[in-house]
């Protein structure tokens, strides 16, 4: 059998693992469970180059140097495909459709999720070749999870007779959307099962339905692909034609409709990790039901979820609590409230609190900075440059900087004068001058951003010339 082209969508936010998730840097790009994030872990599950072609990534403008970064860092290729705006899943899958059609109109494509988990590597690859013979003969293949509790999450699949040569693929009566927990019982009750939301099919089936059942999302798609355009190492979508799409789930759009719908049961250690208590449940715990990642300490407790990376955290005496520690945020929750999360994002966002969507870390594609102290007149930064990393060429209107290097060399431009900097030695760059900092070394640069003036704001940056084309 040819081999599967594996489309991963990426494009998510992730409010519901906040404060750890935010739009800043979402939860596929975070190892929630383990040493890779959740993104890597599915791209690692796919690089059986027997089975799978290299994928296509589907993500946007704000995560693409994130995307190619962790990709590098696995030591793997994929063709990264960057939606300009935010559609939801039914015009990625009608890209994904469109691009892979336009190259080999049979060819089957796995579309997958960047932010779910996948324990069993073994069965999932078979069972992807399984799906790839029913989505050969014209069936677009679902992934059914048999419920171990009535969530409400989730959407369900009713499962209905053997799906005609195939050998283990049933036909779908019905796809229902999420239901509240008496529904959810119900549901299980009945034989239902979990709608993972990842998919199977071939590329000329799936672009036939869009165009049936949801034209102008293909037509959308047709236009947004037949108009990309290359960006440094990105494919970047026609934007015009992109966002005329419909925002809508490829469930409400074609998978509720269509008479092509398949699905095989799939017992592979799935977890889309919707919430802490997912995380919990997936994370190692002691005899008590406890489990830590960073720094904590656990006494006379019962069933609680520690996170705390950079500071240390300790719990006495309370049970069944989740609690999660970042640099500018903490978050307490009881277990099993652990679903309004987004709930409480929607609320710091109204308050308009940055914390809602930014981390206190910024990355960018050289690297990362970091605020350490701010004031009204002044801000001190921590930033890290990678090797061979580049910012941009710039200038401030508001404030002078004073760079100190902690670690590493540091290749300074001012006003067109090349100045190496090495530890322990600093350079002032006044108001108004053209300045660029770049790393020619083999480790990383560290440096001690000191800034002072009238407006310390990230929008008082003038850009001159990008190696990364940002604009």
């Amino acid at each position: 059998m040819p081999r599967i082209v594996p489309v991963i969508m990426c494009g998510g936010s992730g409010t519901r693992v906040w404060p750890e998730s935010r739009e800043s840097l979402p939860k596929q790009f975070i190892p929630l469970i383990g040493a890779r994030s959740t993104f890597q872990m599915i791209v690692e599950i796919l690089k059986d180059p027997a089975v799978f072609t290299a994928p296509i990534i589907i993500t946007n403008k704000e995560y693409r140097f994130r995307v190619a970064e962790q990709l590098d860092e696995l030591g793997l290729a994929a063709e990264i495909v960057l939606e300009p705006a935010r559609r939801d899943s039914g015009p990625a899958v009608a890209v994904a459709a469109e691009l892979v059609a336009r190259r080999s109109p049979e060819a089957v494509v796995a579309v997958l999720a960047a932010d779910h988990v996948i324990g069993a590597r073994e069965r999932f690859i078979a069972l992807c070749k399984l799906a790839a013979e029913a989505a050969s003969d014209g069936a677009i293949v679902t992934f059914g999870i048999k419920p171990t509790h009535p969530a409400t999450g989730f959407g369900y699949i009713r499962p209905a007779a053997k799906l005609p040569g195939s050998s283990g693929a049933l036909k779908v009566e019905a796809f229902v959307e999420k239901p509240d927990a008496e529904t959810a019982q119900r549901y299980i009750a009945e034989g239902c099962l979990w709608n993972s939301g990842n998919f199977v099919f071939r590329a000329d089936v799936m672009r036939e339905e869009i165009a049936r059942l949801a034209p102008a999302i293909a037509r959308a798609a047709q236009a947004a692909v037949a108009g990309a355009k290359p960006d440094l190492a990105f494919l970047v979508l026609d934007h015009a034609a992109f966002e005329a799409a419909p925002k809508i789930s490829i469930d409400y759009a074609v998978m509720e409709k269509t008479a092509r719908a398949a699905v095989i049961l799939a017992d592979i250690g799935w977890s889309d990790i919707g919430s802490w208590r997912a995380v919990w449940e997936m994370s190692p715990r002691d005899a008590n039901g406890n489990s830590i990642f960073g720094h904590g300490v656990i006494m006379d407790a019962h069933n609680v979820h520690v996170r705390s990376p950079e500071s240390l955290t300790a719990i006495v005496g309370v049970d069944d609590v989740i609690v999660v520690a970042t640099l500018d945020a903490v978050l307490v929750i009881g277990t099993n409230h652990a679903d309004k999360v987004k709930q409480l994002v929607d609320r710091l966002k109204a308050e308009r609190r940055s914390e809602a969507t930014d981390h206190k870390r910024s990355y960018r594609p050289w690297g990362h900075y970091q605020s350490i102290d701010i004031a009204p007149r002044h801000q001190v930064k921590r930033i890290v440059v990678k090797p061979a990393g580049r910012l941009s060429l710039q200038k401030h209107h508001h404030r002078a900087e004073h760079w100190v290097v902690v670690k590493g060399t540091a290749e300074v431009t001012r006003d067109g004068e090349v100045h190496i900097v090495h530890e322990n030695e600093s350079i002032y760059l006044p108001i108004g001058c053209t300045h660029r900092l770049a790393n020619p070394g083999k480790i990383d640069l560290e440096v001690i951003e000191v800034q002072t003036g009238s407006y310390l704001g990230e929008d008082d940056i003038i850009r001159i010339d990008d190696v990364y084309n940002r604009s």
